[in-house]
């Protein structure tokens, strides 16, 4: 190029903007050399490896970024050959490799009358240190790079050449241009030259270092078999596969194995190929290790060592073995680490995280989020000797945490990944309800593909279990004044839940499976598995019909609308029960008595309801006590919902009648012979519960820590 001394001002901006890649291949190119599965893998004679791709006009992606913002590219068919460009821009490209874009350059140039250099003997071939040439090295670490050509009209025109008329300025791959002193002759003459001289720009993943980048395992591009490795000239990362091991590591499923024994003949003798590598051995009557440049196969001899030899070969497999398991076992861990990382981010582990940073910055109780291993160990391996229930939800196992609390643990079946907020939402109000009559939720795992809940243990079964007579005809252990006093608790947790909570919640599920006694036989609502939170401006919410038949409220079956009233019916059930002893549905029992809440109401409305008392109610049952909770039965299992009475009123209700005067006149009296006749009662027998062992009930398709067999259905609404 001319010497500085010239009377025009030029100056060249050259801004290279990097991007994110992976590649592509074909028959006649390296594996890496593969695009996208159903994309075009070349433009002319140029391999597109992914991350580029050429860009679709519906937008979707054959390049990583998917619309081809930074690594989509143009095919522009009317050349021929067709020629490749980046983005929708003019700029042609020539070459793509592993690490590297060239790019075909576009010299600047400023051409002049009249110009002066000191003369042509001055200019050396092949020099570039300022006579008539000049260059300058780009550093590392730049995107933008500015060159100034700076020129300026002599204050002595008398000497002038005519062979330097022209100015240039580019930027050029090094070592691809050397100068020559005709160059600065003909400009048209250096444009065509111009072209064969590339600008390279160095390609990377992202802005991120590889440390920053494997934060985000969703979006991290290196694939299997593969590792990654810091961009040196640009900021970014790029994924290089492991030794052993070739292919796009940018693709699933990743680089593939070599087969060295194939590729690159490395054994004398015989070669086997293994996952990442190769051994090589020696044919039956030779010896040596077998490689090419090492002591490879010679013919067995007499004087020989054969025992050091073959004691070397063994300790080498022995620590051959210790390192392949070690690696494998090092590599399984990690893969851990890694799946349970992914399981705690699907399931709303970061939401959770800042759900209970926000309640302890207000001095509120925290759910604890526990690590998958805890509850592995606490449970035994899920030891099925530990599992207290099976149900529609899922798997109930008893627990003991590292500080001795004995807890519940609830293995969902089920995860819906467009309710994880709603979930995690859900359950931080749940561990804030904070009533002795409702089980208390202590956190939770998100580590498992499904989330584990928590719970805290309730030791003696629940009211289904001690409430309906055995098999061998036995009747219930408890008492009524004790079955009052259940009932009343359980009403008034339900009507906690309905009113006082600070999102109102509606269980959905109440049955006597869903109450648990604990060693002073309290009761314990649970399962909160279908419940929902029911927003404080709205009294009906539309959701999918769940519930347990027989405790199903038929205005929520029929409409779909969610309302407190559902478990108002629901609790109706649960007093028949505690009445009669009687499962709600039974197929053994007659076709009329088959539901039982609906043969109670009609039983009621004819005055004939004593005729299914169990026998205890009718022994120790005050008869204005045990007539005014039919009643209230009858009250709540009313098809209409308007004319049940609240949660808070039954608890009222039931709370009054605990307190109110006992009589000793008991419904047994009056009808002893009608309803005891063949069956003996003994007054010594104890008034209250005793502990029912579990086992002593047939195991069926029960919920949470129940082993009652129930039934349990969804329905769409109409």
């Amino acid at each position: 190029m001319p010497r500085s001394d010239c009377n025009m001002f030029l100056q060249l901006l050259c801004f290279l903007q990097l991007f994110v890649f992976t590649l592509a291949s074909s028959s006649s190119t390296p594996p890496f050399f593969r695009a996208k599965e159903g994309c075009d893998a070349k433009c002319g004679n140029i391999s597109i490896p992914y991350p580029f791709g050429i860009i679709t006009p519906n937008g979707s992606g054959c390049s990583i970024d998917g619309a081809g913002i930074g690594y989509g590219l143009t095919c522009n068919t009317s050349f021929q050959p067709p020629k490749l460009f980046i983005g929708t821009g003019n700029v042609e490209i020539i070459d793509i490799s592993e690490t590297e874009i060239r790019i075909k350059n576009t010299p600047a140039i400023l051409c002049h009358n009249k110009s002066e250099c000191d003369n042509r003997q001055s200019v050396v071939d092949g020099s570039c240190f300022g006579k008539g040439c000049c260059q300058s090295t780009i550093p590392k670490g730049l995107n933008r790079y500015e060159t100034m050509l700076l020129v300026y009209k002599p204050q002595n025109i008398s000497a002038t050449s005519s062979f330097d008329p022209c100015s240039y300025g580019f930027v050029a791959e090094q070592d691809r241009y050397t100068f020559n002193a005709s160059d600065i002759l003909d400009g048209s003459n250096f444009i065509n030259k111009g072209e064969d001289i590339p600008m390279v720009l160095d390609w990377a993943i992202g802005n991120k270092t590889c440390e920053e980048a494997k934060k985000d395992l969703t979006n991290f591009a290196c694939q299997e078999k593969s590792y990654c490795i810091n961009s040196d000239n640009n900021p970014g990362y790029r994924c290089t596969c492991s030794d052993g091991y070739l292919g796009n590591p940018y693709l699933s499923p990743g680089c593939q194995d070599i087969n060295e024994c194939e590729a690159q003949s490395p054994c004398v003798g015989i070669c086997t190929n293994t996952m990442g590598s190769y051994i090589c051995s020696c044919p039956e009557g030779s010896r040596g290790n077998g490689t090419r440049g090492g002591s490879g196969c010679f013919q067995n001899n007499q004087k020989f060592p054969v025992l050091k030899i073959s004691l070397g070969i063994a300790l080498g497999f022995f620590f051959l073995i210790i390192g392949t398991s070690w690696l494998y076992f090092s590599m399984r861990k990690r893969n851990q680490i890694l799946r349970k990382a992914k399981f705690f981010q699907k399931n709303g582990g970061l939401l959770l995280k800042q759900q209970i940073s926000s309640q302890e910055s207000s001095g509120e109780s925290s759910a604890k989020i526990f690590t998958a291993e805890e509850l592995k160990l606490a449970t035994k391996n899920y030891d099925e000797k530990l599992i207290l229930g099976r149900g529609g939800h899922g798997i109930v196992y008893k627990g003991t945490l590292s500080d001795n609390r004995i807890v519940a643990i609830k293995k969902s079946k089920i995860a819906d990944e467009s309710q994880i907020e709603e979930f995690i939402n859900e359950l931080v109000i749940l561990t804030q309800v904070n009533h002795r009559n409702v089980v208390k939720i202590l956190g939770c795992c998100l580590e498992t593909e499904v989330p584990l809940l928590v719970y805290e243990y309730v030791s003696n079964g629940t009211l289904s279990q001690h409430i309906h007579t055995s098999k061998d005809g036995i009747s219930s252990s408890i008492s009524w004044e004790s079955r009052l006093r259940i009932a009343a608790e359980t009403a008034g947790a339900v009507a906690y839940l309905h009113s006082a909570a600070s999102v109102p919640i509606i269980h959905r599920d109440i049955k006597s499976a869903n109450v648990l006694l604990d060693e002073n036989y309290t009761a314990k609502v649970a399962d909160f598995g279908a419940s929902r939170l029911n927003p404080l401006d709205q009294n009906e919410i539309d959701t999918l019909v769940q519930g347990t038949l027989g405790y199903l409220d038929p205005e929520y079956h029929h409409s779909g609308q969610l309302t407190g009233k559902s478990d108002v019916y629901s609790f109706g059930v649960v007093l028949v029960e505690l009445l009669t002893g009687e499962k709600p549905i039974s197929l053994e029992r007659s076709e009329e008595q088959r539901n039982m809440a609906s043969y109670f109401i009609s039983l009621m409305k004819g005055n004939n309801v004593l005729h299914v008392l169990e026998t205890r109610v009718l022994a120790e049952g005050n008869r204005e006590q045990v007539l005014a909770v039919a009643k209230l039965a009858k009250r709540c299992l009313s098809l209409k919902s308007e004319d049940r009475p609240t949660m808070k009123q039954v608890a009222m209700e039931l709370e009054s009648l605990r307190k109110s005067p006992s009589s000793t006149h008991t419904l047994m009296q009056d009808h002893y012979r009608k309803h005891n006749e063949g069956r003996t009662y003994s007054t010594s027998e104890p008034t209250d519960l005793y502990k029912v062992p579990i086992s002593h009930y047939s195991v069926g398709d029960t919920d949470q820590f129940s082993t009652e067999r129930d039934m349990t259905m969804s329905f769409t609404p109409r």
